[in-house]
């Protein structure tokens, strides 16, 4: 069976960080095209950065420069560090893996595998 474990959430002020882990089991994440996306209240939920099985990396505009995606293939596991927290960065947080590229930051409709989620709040 196939799973996403995903972990590290929590509250912090802005400025502050956070890492996320995503720990893969059934399959081996490098492999995969995995990808981190968020779902706001009220809010669709939309890919912020993806790790393609060739290294190709890619972020959504609203975190480049503050947010980190990373793969360690010895832990099997996704990582996604935060730095510079903003507000408008509180969400649930869910990793995504997918069989096929992602050579673009792709939408969740392509994705068939999905962690549970970890909540992320960041306060003024």
């Amino acid at each position: 069976q196939v799973h996403l474990v995903e972990s590290g959430g929590g509250s912090v002020q802005a400025g502050g960080s956070l890492r996320l882990s995503c720990a893969a089991s059934g399959l081996t994440a490098s492999d995969y095209c995995m990808a981190w996306f968020r779902q706001a209240p009220g809010k669709e939920r939309e890919g912020i950065a993806s790790s393609n099985s060739d290294g190709t990396i890619n972020y959504a505009d609203s975190v480049k420069g503050r947010f980190t995606i990373s793969l360690d293939n010895a832990k099997n596991t996704l990582y996604l560090q935060m730095n510079s927290l903003k507000p408008e960065d509180t969400a649930m947080y869910y990793c995504a893996a997918r069989p096929g590229e992602c050579y673009r930051l792709r939408a969740p409709a392509d994705f068939a595998v999905w962690g549970q989620g970890t909540q992320v709040t960041v306060s003024s």
